[in-house]
């Protein structure tokens, strides 16, 4: 068992920390999206947990306007060849 994974029981959570961090957030029916926006950067997701992580690209580029595809980053590890094992961890559950 995670220590702590996506599920709907972890919602109500991830909407109160974008509200911290400053995003308006609601949900909006027609598109079947919720969605967040703050200093007018907009997000959709399919729901709180993506929106939350959307977000987090979002602080994490810093982006000072708009421009195409203004999310990528380079990384180690690229989609889709994600490793199918993983490190060698203690899980924080396990730790005595």
């Amino acid at each position: 068992m995670p220590a702590l994974s996506e599920h709907v029981n972890v919602y109500t959570t991830a909407i109160a920390v974008l509200e911290h961090k400053g995003f308006s957030v609601w949900y909006d029916r027609k598109q079947d999206a919720y969605c967040a926006q703050r200093d007018g950067w907009d997000f959709w997701a399919e729901n709180p947990v993506s929106l939350l992580g959307l977000a987090a690209i979002f602080e994490y580029k810093k982006p000072s306007e708009y421009t195409s595809r203004w999310w990528e980053t380079e990384g180690t590890i690229r989609y889709p060849h994600v490793p199918e094992t993983a490190p060698e961890y203690t899980p924080v559950y396990g730790r005595k």
